[in-house]
């Protein structure tokens, strides 16, 4: 909402007064207390076993605020417009907080760029990746204020097949980034694994 917001307040009780209630023939008044109907939909779901893969930077010295967060791509991100959109809206929802975002898709099975589809959002586009975005990239954003304006900025590298993978910057605040070099850890991964 920037800076057009207003506060909205508003009260409950969880007791009802009423004079039609039981015992209010007597003399005195009753309280009934209220109970919510039953669901319109009840299913056997569990939200929490969507397979989130990401990484989360606290600032320890500002009281474990969330400075920044390492999205990685999964085939579940991918394979439907609902799970698409529902990664997309988690991204642009933390870049509005100004927390930095970087993502890493290495997913081949569906050819959609998520960071193209981040960047639709705010209606605007990556010269860089057009006409045909890649479907395997890496990139981090950040949206900061630099003096009174703020700025949206992005790091984006298609990743090929047999090149080097990309340095990250992740950005704990508006001057200090620290690397995610994913050329090295995907050899320490390799190593752990006993893939090379």
């Amino acid at each position: 909402m920037g800076r057009n917001f207003e506060v909205d307040v508003c009260t409950f009780d969880l007791e009802v007064t009423s004079a039609f209630a039981p015992g209010a023939s007597e003399g005195g008044l009753a309280t009934a207390v209220w109970a919510p109907p039953e669901p319109t939909l009840s299913l056997e779901l569990d939200p929490t076993e969507i397979y989130v893969y990401e990484v989360l930077i606290f600032d320890q010295q500002r009281g474990r605020e969330l400075v920044a967060a390492i999205e990685i791509v999964s085939p579940a991100n991918k394979d439907r417009p609902e799970t698409r959109q529902a990664f997309v809206s988690k991204c642009a929802a933390l870049l509005q907080k100004k927390i930095c975002v970087s993502i890493v898709d290495l997913v081949t099975v569906k050819r959609f760029n998520l960071y193209c589809e981040v960047l639709d959002i705010f209606c605007q586009t990556d010269p860089s990746f057009a006409p045909d975005p890649p479907s395997t990239y890496a990139v981090t954003c950040r949206s900061h204020t630099l003096a009174t304006r703020s700025r949206f900025e992005s790091w984006a590298y298609p990743m090929v097949v047999g090149q080097q993978l990309p340095v990250l910057p992740i950005w704990l605040d508006n001057d200090h980034a620290i690397s995610l070099d994913l050329e090295v850890s995907y050899q320490q991964t390799c190593r752990v694994l006993r893939l090379i």
